[in-house]
C-alpha cells in the first residue's frame, strides 16, 4: 500500500489488519518516531524547536532486579512534572481490548491505546493516578512507600498481573530519566506535535516525535504526518 493510506508500506496485510482491528475498540491512537542522535540536532533545526520552552518531567519505574514486570508486560511509573504535577500509571501491555474486563474499562482514568510507529504497534491498557502534588518526591526520598502513591484501583490491577509473590514493595526503583516535552504546531503542520528528548543516567538520548489522534483518523494523520516529517528532511528509518 502506499504511504498515503498506510503507516508504512512494509506493514503485510495480515499487520494491516490487526492493527485496524485494535484500532477500532482503542480509546486513542499516538503516532510515533524515534529519531537517531546523529539527526537530532538536524531534526531540532529543521523544526524551529526551542529547547527553552520545553517542560522539564522526571521520571522513575519500578521493577523488580531482574525486571520480572517488564517480563509480563506490567508497566509501574511515576512522574513529576514541571509546573503540572505528579502522575503515576500502571500499564498492561500488549493488550487485547476485546479482553479486557468491563469494570476496568469502565474505570473514569483507564484507557486504551495504540502506540504506531514505522517499525511497528503495540496495544496498552493505562490506568492513570494523580497523586497529591510532592508524592512521588517523598516516595523517592523514602519518607512514603510506593503503594501510597497508587490508588487502591492501581493497587488492585497490579496484584492481579503482577508476578506471583511479587509486591510493591517488593520493587526497586529505576531512573530517575529526565525529559524535555515540547508541544507545539511546527509551521506548515495543521496538527499538535510533541517533542520528547529522553535523557539516560548512562549518558544516551532518545529523541521522539508524537501525535495523537482518534482511531478512525489514524491512516490519514499517519500519511501526513509523515509526508510533512519527509518535506522537512526528517528521516523516518533511522
Amino acid at each position: 500500500m502506499s504511504s498515503a493510506t498506510a503507516p508504512r508500506p512494509a506493514f503485510s496485510d495480515e499487520q494491516l489488519q490487526e492493527l485496524s482491528a485494535l484500532m477500532k475498540e482503542a480509546d486513542s491512537v499516538e503516532l510515533k518516531v524515534t529519531i537517531p542522535e546523529s539527526a537530532q540536532l538536524p531534526t531540532a533545526r529543521a523544526l524551529g524547536l526551542d529547547p527553552l520552552q520545553s517542560q522539564l518531567r522526571q521520571v522513575f519505574f519500578f521493577d523488580t532486579p531482574d525486571l520480572s514486570l517488564d517480563a509480563k508486560g506490567l508497566v509501574v511509573r511515576a512522574r513529576r512534572s514541571q509546573k503540572k504535577g505528579d502522575d503515576t500509571v500502571v500499564k498492561l501491555r500488549p493488550v487485547v481490548p476485546s479482553e479486557l474486563p468491563s469494570d476496568l474499562r469502565d474505570l473514569q482514568d483507564f484507557g486504551v491505546e495504540v502506540d504506531a510507529s514505522p517499525t511497528g504497534y503495540v496495544c496498552s491498557g493505562s490506568l492513570k493516578g494523580f497523586p497529591k502534588d510532592g508524592a512521588v518526591r517523598k516516595v523517592m526520598t523514602g519518607d512514603r512507600p510506593l503503594r501510597k502513591l497508587l490508588s487502591k484501583e492501581q493497587q488492585l490491577l497490579f496484584a492481579e498481573h503482577a508476578p506471583d509473590g511479587v509486591s510493591l514493595d517488593d520493587l526497586s526503583t529505576l531512573g530517575p530519566l529526565l525529559i524535555l516535552k515540547l508541544k507545539n504546531t511546527p509551521e506548515g503542520f495543521e496538527r499538535k506535535l510533541v517533542t520528547e528528548l529522553w535523557l539516560y543516567p548512562d549518558g544516551s538520548r532518545i529523541l521522539e516525535l508524537s501525535t495523537k489522534c482518534e482511531p478512525s483518523e489514524a491512516f490519514q494523520v499517519a500519511a501526513e504526518t509523515r509526508a510533512y516529517l519527509s518535506s522537512r528532511g526528517i528521516d523516518l528509518g533511522g
